[in-house]
């Protein structure tokens, strides 16, 4: 009987949807499928199939550099690469299934699945030559850059602010305004107020949102507050 040899397209459509319903079972969000992020996943896993290598660096690039090429400007990026063989052949669906499974029973790859902030997802399916059918499956998530986030922090009180965000410790001097983009959301901690060998200790926390400023204003008591207001935009 020979064996059978499943539609790559429709492999790699059934991949979307069983992470999409695994994402759901999360309660994460959809991920829409990008054609340059497809064009991406489609080079490299006929590349791999071709070649017989099998990494995220077999052709002398990260995964970054490769979907750059394909014109997608990134923010945040994740890979998977899979591979099965089976002398019987492959449904297209059970291929893809197989393929899902493996990634959410492996941390790091399931780690990708459930990437919180991704937006966007782009699947390749290649058969590679062997006497038995053998296939290489990538996929590739991604945020792109027109999705980072944006926000703003301005002191105009008269003494300095330690604040952190993003795991990184930072200053804000007094009548300084400042930016910050990032590809994910975080935590701002405003940590320390006023200079000198005995800084007042401060605990104010806000979760960092696209568009918003952060104005440190004095109080009353001579300390320091936060008023959390829209960035006003030229147009």
């Amino acid at each position: 009987m020979p064996a059978v040899l499943p539609d790559t397209p429709a492999v790699e459509a059934q991949i979307i949807e069983f992470t999409n319903a695994y994402r759901g079972r999360q309660n994460l969000g959809t991920l829409t499928a990008n054609p340059n992020l497809t064009k991406a996943a489609r080079t490299y896993a006929a590349f791999l199939a071709k070649s017989g290598l099998f990494s995220h660096t077999a052709d002398g690039r990260e995964a970054g550099d490769r979907i750059t090429s394909a014109g997608y400007a990134w923010c945040q990026i994740g890979e998977n690469l899979a591979m099965h063989l089976d002398s019987r052949g492959f449904e297209a669906r059970a291929l893809a299934e197989k393929s899902v499974e493996g990634w959410i029973n492996s941390p790091p790859h399931r780690a990708n699945l459930v990437a919180p902030h991704m937006t966007e997802i782009g699947v390749g399916v290649a058969r590679a030559p062997d006497k038995d059918p053998k296939f290489i499956s990538v996929q590739l998530f991604a945020r792109p850059q027109s999705l980072s986030y944006e926000f703003q922090i301005s002191n105009t009180t008269r003494d300095s602010v330690a604040y952190s965000f993003g795991g990184e410790a930072h200053e804000i001097k007094p009548r300084y305004a400042v930016t910050h983009s990032s590809c994910s959301p975080g935590e701002i901690s405003f940590d320390s107020f006023g200079g000198g060998l005995w800084p007042t200790k401060l605990s104010m926390r806000y979760e960092a949102r696209d568009g918003l400023l952060y104005r440190l204003e004095p109080d009353a008591d001579g300390g320091v507050r936060v008023a959390v207001t829209p960035i006003e935009r030229v147009r």
